[in-house]
């Protein structure tokens, strides 16, 4: 996966974040709809305990993103053909 590619996916899943935690995406997406941000069985999770979750998430996806982007073979996925 290209640089600008990791960036671009990187900013994306931020302003994701940032629009939960901060910008009332946490009222928006609380009950069932929640499942799809978190991947977890949140359902009954309140406001707080969302913002919560995407934080730690947020946190652990950056420090994801400093590694592939000093260290690209440890991006999660790479788009180049293998076959050949």
């Amino acid at each position: 996966m290209s640089t600008p590619v990791w960036i671009l996916l990187y900013l994306t899943y931020s302003l994701m974040c940032k629009w939960i935690i901060s910008w009332g995406g946490a009222e928006r997406i609380k009950g069932w709809k929640s499942i799809f941000f978190t991947d977890t069985e949140s359902t009954d999770w309140n406001i707080e305990q969302i913002r919560a979750v995407m934080l730690l998430f947020w946190v652990v996806t950056t420090i994801m993103f400093v590694i592939g982007l000093f260290y690209p073979q440890y991006r999660f996925y790479n788009f180049e053909s293998r076959a050949r």
